[in-house]
């Protein structure tokens, strides 16, 4: 059974990983939490603030990562299994920010679910990976 993503995969032509969905909206969540993570306590900066940023943008760059070595399927799936690691970190993150009370409850919640989407669109793209690869197409 085709995925609604294989279908858009099919309607354009893919060049560079920016043109992912996958990486747009990875790299919007990773804006997010840096705007989120500006209201953190100066306390925080060297250990929940700074973890959360990198975490969240080691997603986006791992998809990037991913893309340019798709000519290669264990090294495209080994960079998005990555890119999915680094958004479970920054869901764990997500969640000593709402138990620590250091921003709005609903906006870590909508962050923290918009990484489970990022997750399962790497997941679906790690099963997959012959849809996305340069020797396939």
């Amino acid at each position: 059974m085709k995925s609604q993503y294989d279908n858009k995969l099919r309607k354009s032509k893919m060049v560079r990983h920016t043109d992912l969905e996958v990486y747009q909206r990875a790299f919007a969540s990773a804006m997010d939490v840096f705007r989120l993570s500006k209201t953190f306590p100066a306390a925080e900066k060297y250990s929940l603030t700074d973890q959360g940023r990198r975490s969240s943008r080691s997603v986006a760059a791992n998809i990037a990562e991913g893309w340019r070595k798709r000519r290669y399927a264990a090294s495209f799936v080994s960079k998005l299994n990555d890119a999915e690691w680094e958004a479970a970190e920054t869901q764990t993150w997500l969640q000593f920010t709402g138990a620590c009370d250091y921003a709005n409850a609903e906006a870590s919640r909508d962050i923290y679910a918009e990484y489970d989407e990022l997750i399962a669109m790497l997941v679906h793209m790690q099963n997959q990976p012959e849809n996305w690869s340069l020797t396939k197409r």
